[in-house]
Order: C-alpha cells, then sequence, then structure tokens
C-alpha cells in the first residue's frame, strides 16, 4: 500500500505544483507519513494538549489540595489558641483514642467537610500532612508576629504600659512574662498578653536599660525590682521623678501578712504548724467523718445546756480550710475554723498518733499537740486571728472587680489607724480572750510576772509579761505597721484620691477640680506653668459639659468616659484633661 510522502521537499525538491494527482499521491491515506506529522503539528500548537500544560494541571490539582489542608491547619491552630487550649497528645498514633485536641479538631473538621475530608491526614502523603509539632509551632509563630504587629500599629506613637512578672518554669529556667496596657484610638482600654520569654539576667541594672520613657511603675517583692537603693524602681525614680510606684493594693495586702511570717520566728512557727494540722486532719475522709461527728455531738450538747444560740442559720456544719499559698487572706478562713474545731482537732490528733499509718505521722501529731497545749500557740492564734480580722474589711475590698478608688484609699488609712489602737490598747483584751480559751480548753495558764519559759522547758530572764506583751504582741504589730507604711505609701494613696476626681461615676458626684490640678503637679514634666493656669478653667468648661451632656449620664468608669469622649470628639475640645 503506497504510504506517499517521498522525499521531494527535501533532496529534489518539488516541480509539478500545476498537477493535483502528484499533490494527493504526497498527502497519502490517513495513516501516510504526511498526515501524521500535519496531526503532530495540530497537537504541537492545541495548548491545552501538550505535555507541558498537562504537568501544569496536576502542579495545580496539588497546590490546590496543598491550600486547603494549609487553610484546615491554621484554622484547626487559631481555635486552640483562641480558647488557651494544649495542642499535643500523650499518644498521637493512629490507633490511640485520644491522639490530642490537635489532631481531634483537624479531624472533626475533616468529618465535616467533605473537601477537606479528601486531601488531609490519611488521603494526603505522609510528608504533607502539615500535622508535625514543628510546622505547628511554626504556624503559632506566625500568629503571635500578626498579633504583635497589630498590638503596635493600635498603639502607634501613643504612651503604653508594660506589665511584668518574672518567673522560673518547671526546668528552673527564668521567665519573663510582659502584658502591654494602652488606649486604643477610640479611647477604649486594652489589655494585651506579648509572651514569655527567657532571660539570662534580671539585674536591676539590665532591665532598666530595656526601658526607655516609662510613665507608671509596679512590680512585685523582688529585691532587684522595688527595692530602696539599686532596685529597678529607685534607677527610673532617679531618671524620672514622675514615674510613681503603685503596685496592686491586694497583692501588697497579702504582702504585709507575709513579712511579719517570715521575719518573726514565732509567727512563723504558728504558720508552719497551722499547716501541718491541716495536712494531718484533712488527710483522708474517714478523719473527716470524725470531725464532723464530733463537731455535731459537741454541738447538739451545748445547745441542750444552753451555751450557744440557736437562731436560724448558726452552727451549721464546718470543716477545717485548707489555706492557699499565695492568697494569705485565706488563712483568716483556716485560723478561725481552727479555733471553732479545736476539740475536734485535738481528738484526731490523738487518734493519728495512735493509730497513724505510719510512725512519721505519730510523732507529726504528737510534736502538734505538744505546741497545742503551749500557750504561744493560744496566743499567736487569738492574735493573728485579731489582725486578720481587722484587715479582711480592706481585703475584701480590694479583691472587688468594681471597686470606689475613693473608698479604697479611706479603708487603707482606717486599717492603718485602727491596726495602731490595737497595738497601743489592745493587749489587755487579747489577754482577756486567751486566758477564757485555755480555761475552756483545759490549757495550762502562767502566772504574768513570772519567768517566762520556753516550749522546750528552757527557763528565761524576761517575764511572761514581758514576753507576751513586748516580743509577740507589740513586735509583730510594729512589724505588721511598718510593713503597711511600706507598702501603702502616701503617694500612692494620694495619687488613687486624685485619680478618683476623674471618675464619671453617679453623674460625676467625686469631681474635685483642686484635686486634678494637686494631680497634674505631679507630674512636672508633663505641664507647664502656663498649661497649669489653662487647665484650672479648662477642668470647669469641661465639667458643665459634661455633666449636661446625656450621653454621659451612665457611665461606669474611666474606662468608658475615655471611650466615649473620643466618640463624641470632646478629647480634642479638652485636650489637657
Amino acid at each position: 500500500m503506497q504510504q506517499g510522502g517521498r522525499d521531494v521537499f527535501v533532496t529534489r525538491g518539488f516541480d509539478t505544483w500545476s498537477k493535483k494527482k502528484s499533490l494527493k499521491d504526497h498527502e497519502g491515506k490517513v495513516d501516510s507519513r504526511h498526515n501524521k506529522a500535519k496531526q503532530k503539528c495540530e497537537n504541537l500548537v492545541k495548548k491545552n494538549q501538550s505535555i507541558s500544560e498537562a504537568f501544569h494541571k496536576q502542579t495545580e490539582v496539588e497546590a490546590s489540595n496543598y491550600q486547603i489542608r494549609l487553610r484546615a491547619t491554621i484554622d484547626t491552630c487559631r481555635f486552640l489558641l483562641k480558647n488557651t487550649l494544649p495542642f499535643r497528645g500523650h499518644d498521637e498514633s493512629d490507633g490511640s483514642l485520644s491522639k490530642g485536641l490537635f489532631i481531634e479538631q483537624l479531624s472533626f473538621l475533616m468529618d465535616h467537610n467533605e473537601i477537606i475530608y479528601n486531601v488531609t491526614l490519611q488521603i494526603t502523603p505522609k510528608n504533607e500532612k502539615l500535622t508535625s509539632p514543628k510546622i505547628q509551632k511554626e504556624i503559632v509563630q506566625c500568629f503571635s508576629k500578626e498579633i504583635i504587629k497589630f498590638i503596635c500599629e493600635e498603639i502607634g506613637k501613643d504612651v503604653f504600659v508594660i506589665l511584668v512578672d518574672e518567673s522560673s518554669n518547671v526546668s528552673k529556667k527564668e521567665q519573663m512574662t510582659m502584658v502591654l496596657r494602652y488606649v486604643n484610638i477610640l479611647g477604649i482600654v486594652k489589655e494585651r498578653f506579648v509572651g514569655v520569654v527567657h532571660v539570662n539576667d534580671t539585674s536591676s541594672l539590665t532591665l532598666k536599660e530595656a526601658i526607655d520613657s516609662v510613665r507608671g511603675q509596679g512590680y512585685d517583692v523582688a529585691s532587684n525590682m522595688q527595692g530602696a537603693f539599686n532596685s529597678l524602681k529607685a534607677l527610673i525614680l532617679k531618671d524620672n521623678p514622675s514615674t510613681y510606684y503603685v503596685h496592686c493594693f491586694a497583692h501588697q495586702l497579702q504582702l504585709v501578712v507575709v513579712a511579719v511570717a517570715k521575719n518573726h520566728d514565732g509567727a512563723e512557727d504558728f504558720f508552719e504548724q497551722l499547716a501541718l494540722v491541716v495536712n494531718v486532719v484533712c488527710a483522708s475522709c474517714k478523719i473527716k467523718d470524725i470531725i464532723q461527728e464530733s463537731y455535731k455531738g459537741r454541738v447538739q450538747k451545748e445547745i441542750g445546756n444552753g451555751e450557744i444560740d440557736t437562731r436560724r442559720g448558726l452552727n451549721q456544719e464546718i470543716s477545717l480550710v485548707i489555706a492557699g499559698d499565695t492568697k494569705w487572706s485565706s488563712h483568716y478562713k483556716t485560723i478561725t475554723s481552727l479555733k471553732n474545731l479545736f476539740p475536734e482537732a485535738v481528738k484526731v490528733l490523738n487518734y493519728v498518733q495512735g493509730e497513724g499509718s505510719s510512725l512519721h505521722n505519730q510523732n507529726q501529731a504528737y510534736g502538734i499537740l505538744s505546741y497545742f497545749k503551749t500557750l504561744d500557740f493560744v496566743f499567736y492564734l487569738h492574735l493573728m486571728l485579731e489582725i486578720f480580722g481587722l484587715i479582711d474589711t480592706l481585703s475584701r475590698h480590694l479583691q472587688r472587680k468594681d471597686q470606689d478608688i475613693l473608698e479604697t484609699a479611706s479603708l487603707v488609712k482606717v486599717t492603718m489607724k485602727t491596726l495602731k489602737a490595737l497595738r497601743n490598747n489592745g493587749f489587755p483584751s487579747i489577754l482577756e480572750k486567751v486566758f477564757s480559751f485555755c480555761q475552756k480548753h483545759k490549757i495550762k495558764i502562767v502566772e504574768m510576772p513570772e519567768c517566762y519559759v520556753t516550749p522546750r522547758n528552757r527557763r528565761t530572764k524576761i517575764t511572761n509579761q514581758h514576753h507576751f506583751e513586748v516580743d509577740i504582741f507589740k513586735t509583730v504589730l510594729d512589724m505588721q505597721i511598718q510593713e503597711f507604711g511600706n507598702r501603702f505609701s502616701e503617694v500612692s494613696i494620694n495619687l488613687l484620691e486624685y485619680m478618683s476626681a476623674l471618675s464619671p461615676c453617679n453623674a460625676f458626684s467625686m469631681f474635685d477640680k483642686s484635686k486634678l490640678v494637686k494631680l497634674s503637679e505631679l507630674y512636672k514634666t508633663d505641664f507647664t506653668a502656663l498649661e497649669r493656669v489653662y487647665l484650672d478653667g479648662q477642668l470647669e468648661t469641661y465639667y458643665h459639659s459634661l455633666i449636661d451632656d446625656e450621653r454621659f449620664a451612665n457611665l461606669k468608669g474611666i474606662a468608658d468616659l475615655s471611650r466615649l469622649m473620643v466618640e463624641t470628639g470632646k478629647h480634642c475640645s479638652f485636650p489637657l484633661v
């Protein structure tokens, strides 16, 4: 069969253009060389049928699948980060029933979305699952960078506050936690967590070099942070006297008690024994049942003898409260419950001493019982109960979310005066309560003029009167009062009082122009003498402008006032305010 397609075009040439038959002979049949070449040429010209296009289409599909997987992984990370949930699981193998929240959440998305289902986890290649811990961390870091970028853009060139705390993790590495507090362009107060970073050096000089332009200070009790001489607080105050130190008052109140517990030997022993007795008495359900039954029987007996009242709400079941390690106000409940359950606590300790599960527990119970029989224990019990009772009102107020600043400052001053009054005149009443408690529970009472004998039966040269009144009562209260004055300084209290004059609560009832002028005098670098003159008149106009505006009638705090002033444009009318 003739194939056609001779070599005329490349060797001899083609010269018979006028003969149609010759062209047809050259073209040949369907499977001729000419037609095959023609078909290949047409295929080459058609882009959609080329080899490169076929590869390109395959690459587009893979890229689309990769984007779907990546989006699902990012959405899973976003969900876990937003809800502060852990990522990893203990066992993430295919046969595990609980693979961790990251894999489980990704599986949940896969089960409820067919598109995601077709390209994730088991269906995707093992080297493209996008589920490895390294990829999770990289995505989290991307979120972190975007959030910090947004925070920086939101702050702009305005002032902001840095809240820093230091702690060590389980591997004993020093870490620093940072939070930024600022007011955005809408006047809304924002607090944004920035991160936790490892630091090699936390000396005050190093921290000072890292901090520029500070508006205020507030640190914890670390000596390198708020000490009197070479601390970060002192270094910053040296450069700028207007960067006043104000710490969380609720935390400060806790630190007042901590200072006494750590620096007075007798008080330290008392709190150590208090922790021990709570651990022993609350060791098991059986011991708790013994306490409840014993207390119930004692209450019924005292009611029958007419010793206690039977009004509604009285004589409820109580238990020995476990004190918190960081919340010292909880010790007030612990001491109160121990005083009320003292007979039951003694009964339980006698039981543990005789039938304890180990020799250590028996010896521990014996030591606590020996301490309970001393007048020192009873005196510390009533003294601490009295001190905690005096500061309890202030402690409760400081833990409220809707604090009244003026009431806070007033309570701080009143508490200080009450402690001083107790120190000067309270010893006889405390001693009377101590003797009454000892008589009720058959604890030996000593004569005050006699020489004091230590719990280890060592006779001293001082009298019992001097030991209990001077060495314990006045010393503990002097330490409390001194620490109270150091923690709640006059400057910080005045600063709060002056700031309270800006409060819009109750139709600006706390507005006081004189206090706001004094507040401006504390910040000498922010206001010139001429601006203070203008401020006096501007405050008057500011007050009447806002008091007559219904939009400012029901505000709940300075944060709401700041937001609404920006919304209404009044921050431009009163720039000094």
